[in-house]
C-alpha cells in the first residue's frame, strides 16, 4: 500500500492531475488513498481509470458528469465510479476530495451511484491519506484497509444521480430547472414549450432519462437544494424558493428520497 498526497499550496492544476492518473495507473499497489483541495469552479477534464474510484467529498460539494448523466456529491458522500468508466467533474464550492481507488470484485455493479460515507468510513479514510509514511506502520495501514473494505458494504446508496436526456430540446429544459428549480413546473408547461402534446412529452421524457417527468423534478429539487443547504441556507428559504407551499411538503419530499429530514441530513 502507499498513501500519496499531491495537494500544493497552490492548489491542483491540470498537469498535477494528469500526473495522478499515470501514478494511478503504473502502481502495482493494492490500494491508492489520495487527498487533495480544488478551489470553486475547478474543472476536472473528462478521463477514466483501470481501478474503481470512491470519490468523497470531506467538505464542498462536486458536480460529476458522465453520458447522459450528473451526479451530486455532497459533503459526508462519495461517488463510486466503476473503472474505465468515463466521467468529468466540477466543483461547485471549495472541496477537500480524498479519493480510494482499488479492485472491485467481478459482479460489482457497472455504473456509477452515490453512497453515504458512514462515520466509521470517514475516520478509516482519513487515516489512509494522513498516515505517516514509515514501513513500521504497513501492518497497521493493511488493517485499516481491510476494515474500510469491509465497511464499503454497509455504505447506504442515496438517489443522487439525475438522468439527462440526449434530446436538444429537453436537455435545455432540465438545465434551466437546475439554475432555478420549482416544484409547480407540470407537464404541460414543458409540453408547450417543445410545441408538443402532454402524451408525446410524457412518452418521450420516459424514453430518455428512464423515469417520470414527476420523478425527475422531485429528485432535481433534491439535487439543486443541496448546496444551498449546505452552504447554510435555512430550509424554510429553500423550499419556498423551490416553489413548495410550506417546509412540510419539502421536508416530506426530502425524506422520501433521501432518508431523512434536512434538517439533519448534512449535520
Amino acid at each position: 500500500m502507499r498513501i500519496v498526497d499531491h495537494t500544493s499550496d497552490d492548489g491542483p492544476d491540470y498537469q498535477d492531475h494528469n500526473r495522478s492518473l499515470v501514478w494511478i495507473e503504473q502502481t502495482n499497489e493494492r490500494l491508492i488513498a489520495l487527498e487533495r483541495v480544488y478551489p470553486a469552479g475547478f474543472e476536472v477534464p473528462v478521463h477514466s481509470h483501470s481501478r474503481t474510484q470512491l470519490w468523497f467529498a470531506r467538505k464542498g460539494i462536486v458536480l460529476v458528469n458522465t453520458d447522459g448523466r450528473r451526479w451530486m456529491i455532497p459533503p459526508g458522500h462519495a461517488l463510486v465510479i466503476p473503472s474505465n468508466y468515463r466521467h468529468s467533474a466540477e466543483m461547485i464550492s471549495e472541496v477537500h476530495m480524498q479519493s480510494i481507488y482499488w479492485d472491485l470484485p467481478e459482479g460489482s455493479p457497472a455504473h456509477p451511484r452515490v453512497v453515504e460515507v458512514t462515520p466509521l468510513a470517514q475516520n478509516l479514510i482519513g487515516e489512509l491519506v494522513n498516515v505517516e509514511k514509515r514501513p513500521e506502520r504497513y501492518h497497521r495501514l493493511s488493517l485499516v484497509t481491510d476494515l474500510l473494505l469491509d465497511e464499503f458494504e454497509q455504505f447506504p446508496e442515496r438517489p443522487l444521480g439525475l438522468p439527462f436526456p440526449n434530446h436538444a430540446g429537453l436537455a435545455k429544459l432540465c438545465r434551466h430547472f437546475l439554475s432555478a428549480p420549482t416544484a409547480a413546473t407540470s407537464i404541460d408547461d414543458w409540453a408547450r414549450e417543445l410545441k408538443t402534446s402532454r402524451r408525446t412529452f410524457t412518452r418521450r421524457f420516459r424514453e430518455e432519462t428512464g423515469i417520470s417527468f414527476t420523478q425527475w423534478r422531485q429528485q432535481a429539487c433534491v439535487f439543486a437544494s443541496l448546496p444551498r443547504l449546505a452552504e447554510g441556507q435555512s430550509v424554510t428559504t429553500v423550499a419556498l424558493d423551490a416553489g413548495y407551499e410550506n417546509i412540510a411538503a419539502f421536508s416530506t419530499m426530502f425524506r422520501r428520497i433521501l432518508g431523512r429530514p434536512p434538517r439533519t441530513y448534512l449535520s
